[in-house]
């Protein structure tokens, strides 16, 4: 191996980006990543850059924050961005990728870089000398451990989930309608698959859920209770289980990932109580994800109560949802 001026533990999104730019300035990088060595329990592929939850980058408008950035990546010539819009599919004002595609592009890149060399083993000390430790919300406990001794702060943890996904073919379009939320959209027919609810449907649909049967958290969700700090929450407000979003109060969907509001039904000319929109997850266009349903239901529970959702009923679920533990540190 050639003298190594950087190392970075932790191939994700952050990772990644940070090996591709450095080793572009003429650094030799060693990147470090401990999967397929060891798994985290959320991740289902050894690829580098992989997408654990949602597919969706955020919104692309300039006068957004997250668009605003992804405008100011692009100038800085990011991998990572261009990559993205590359292996991108339909999400109305947002960008959204394949992730296999994606997470397999970014991998590529990175292997084939000359002045990047790919360790595939798990970093259980800080290493010394120039290193970024990029090793996300997934870190293992033993590097978990040293990252807490060295910032000399308590972990911070909470939950987040991931919402399941359905096969194109099993949607009733007879029921469900495209569109984009006010017609933000690539395609004239609209991004997203909308499933309406009138208020009758949603209450039977919220109830089912606020009563269903939840999954017993994973074993490696549990290994680093000693000295763990929850903080102000136990689940991470931006990405809430929708079972959690059901005990708020019968509304509170409704207000929330279910708002109909610039959804107008085509079939009815008038918008609906609430919608369950899907956005397109591959580009073969034969994947649809629940937006916004991230959940820790059991997997039979998940088939009952979603395919209670009008166009749903026979849906056929290709990935169920499923809850894992983010760590990170207490920092602005």
């Amino acid at each position: 191996m050639n003298k190594i001026d950087l190392v970075i533990v932790g191939g994700g999104l952050a990772g990644s980006e940070a090996a591709w730019q450095a080793a572009q300035r003429g650094l030799q990088v060693a990147l470090y990543e401990m999967r397929p060595i060891l798994q985290t329990g959320a991740h289902v592929t050894d690829y580098l850059s992989e997408l654990v939850c949602s597919n969706s980058l955020g919104s692309n408008m300039g006068d957004r924050a997250s668009g605003l950035l992804k405008n100011e990546l692009r100038e800085m010539r990011s991998l990572l961005i261009y990559l993205a819009e590359k292996t991108s599919v339909p999400a109305g004002s947002a960008l959204a990728v394949d992730r296999d595609i994606f997470a397999q592009s970014v991998t590529d890149a990175l292997l084939t870089h000359p002045k990047i060399t790919v360790i595939r083993e798990e970093v259980r000390e800080i290493p010394v000398g120039p290193t970024i430790i990029a090793s996300g919300p997934l870190t293992s406990s033993a590097l978990s451990q040293k990252i807490a001794e060295l910032s000399g702060e308590e972990h911070l943890y909470f939950f987040d989930a991931i919402s399941p996904i359905v096969s194109e073919e099993s949607i009733d379009m007879n029921i469900a309608y495209r569109a984009s939320r006010y017609d933000r959209g690539e395609e004239e027919v609209g991004d997203y698959i909308n499933c309406p609810m009138n208020k009758e449907q949603y209450l039977k649909f919220v109830h089912a859920m606020q009563k269903a049967e939840r999954i017993e958290l994973h074993s490696f969700e549990k290994e680093m209770e000693s000295g763990v700090k929850a903080g102000l929450h136990t689940f991470f407000e931006g990405c809430l289980p929708v079972e959690i979003i059901a005990t708020r109060g019968e509304e509170s969907l409704a207000y929330g990932p279910m708002r109909p509001v610039g959804l107008i039904d085509p079939k009815t000319g008038r918008r609906p109580y609430a919608v369950v929109q899907l956005r397109q997850d591959n580009l073969a266009g034969t994947m649809y994800n629940l937006v916004g349903f991230q959940t820790n239901l059991k997997f039979p529970e998940q088939r009952r109560v979603f395919r209670m959702i009008p166009g749903l009923e026979k849906a056929e679920f290709l990935r169920y949802g499923q809850m894992h533990r983010n760590t990170f540190i207490y920092s602005p």
